[in-house]
């Protein structure tokens, strides 16, 4: 994940070719990589410079790229519904995190989010991840080695909705399916003016996560949805295209404050806020 300006033997390239295909590469010296556009000499792109271009046996033009964040993620095994870039790149610009925050996340899932977090408070922030499912946690594990992003990331196996150990966070990430049930321990493990972002699949789920952000502390509410739409341009011919990135997620989004509204302890904190 380092920044290097010419390609090196070990690296990831992403292939581009005339019609638009994209592939991640492994470069190795003695190694072909074949396509339906013909072949390369993956060891003649070692020493070059990314954005160099290259010309396969049938003549078709490729470019040898760096690759996105977004590039190595769209590789990911998935075992669970991702998040999608148009949420990740939202929920990371607002919740402010950068170099050196400290981030609770629950609902490791398969890792997409949890590698994003990690690579934007590295070298030295950390992400404390929380994910009841084993399974979901080595799967994580994998991809975040495979990135180069592990030693940043502290999985937890843990209910989040039970009790967590962090305090003074920089962001806490929701990533689970009753997220109104996390804000009690979210506001505990903020920082004060910390932020709260809930990802929910349906409006119910934000109803419930709201109501309990205005009694549980927080200010600063919001709810949002990003939909994306691709445009195909053409002199004469622009439009939109037919299909669309529409709903994927509604994103909650809140900052820590005082509890002002009542006065509410650990053992009365459920009993109070809770949904009926």
């Amino acid at each position: 994940m380092l920044a290097m300006s010419r390609i090196e033997e070990g690296c990831t390239v992403l292939i581009l070719t005339e019609s638009g295909k994209k592939y991640l590469v492994a470069v190795r010296r003695g190694k072909k990589f074949h396509s339906s556009e013909g072949y390369i000499d993956l060891g003649e792109l070692v020493g070059r410079e990314y954005g160099c271009v290259v010309r396969s046996n049938t003549g078709v033009r490729m470019t040898a790229h760096k690759p996105l964040l977004q590039d190595l993620l769209s590789k990911v095994r998935r075992i669970t519904q991702i998040v999608y870039p148009k949420d990740l790149g939202y929920m990371v610009l607002i919740s402010g995190i950068g170099p050196g925050s400290v981030v609770l996340e629950a609902g490791t899932g398969t890792g997409v989010l949890t590698a994003t977090l990690a690579y934007y408070v590295r070298p030295t922030g950390r992400v404390f991840s929380y994910d009841i499912n084993q399974e979901y946690l080595e799967a994580a594990h994998y991809t975040l080695e495979r990135l180069g992003l592990r030693e940043y990331v502290e999985l937890k196996h843990g209910d989040v909705y039970s009790e967590v150990s962090e305090k003074d966070v920089d962001a806490v990430f929701l990533d689970v399916p009753e997220p109104w049930k996390a804000v009690g321990n979210a506001w505990k493990a903020l920082k004060p003016s910390g932020r709260l972002l809930s990802l929910s699949p349906t409006i119910e789920q934000v109803v419930e996560t709201v109501e309990n952000l205005r009694v549980g502390g927080f200010d600063d509410i919001s709810c949002v949805e990003i939909l994306v739409r691709d445009i195909r341009v053409k002199r004469g011919m622009t439009r939109p295209e037919f299909l669309m990135r529409g709903h994927t997620a509604y994103i909650v989004s809140a900052r820590k404050s005082e509890i002002n509204s009542r006065h509410i302890t650990d053992d009365t904190w459920n009993e109070n806020i809770s949904p009926t």
